[in-house]
């Protein structure tokens, strides 16, 4: 874990903001005194078009129904349990 002192972190936000978002984990320091840790957040998670397809498959009717209801324009092409 990098160090940045908390005039850098002051005069440059932006530029350790992309640090962190590009996934490193930054440790604050005041006078060389570590104080805080800025730590990028969990991304959501997301999955492939595919997997979603096969969990869908095996979901239950209700749930299937629901989701033919609510995108109705996006589940034609998904052999959904009824």
């Amino acid at each position: 874990m990098a160090d940045v002192s908390v005039r850098e972190l002051r005069n440059n936000v932006s530029a350790v903001l992309r640090r962190i978002e590009r996934g490193e984990r930054l440790r604050v320091t005041v006078h060389g005194r570590p104080v805080a840790e800025l730590v990028p957040l969990a991304r959501p998670h997301t999955m492939a078009w595919e997997a979603f397809i096969k969990k869908v498959r095996r979901a239950d009717a209700g749930l299937s129904r629901d989701l033919a209801e609510l995108m109705p324009d996006t589940t034609d092409d998904i052999d959904l349990p009824k």
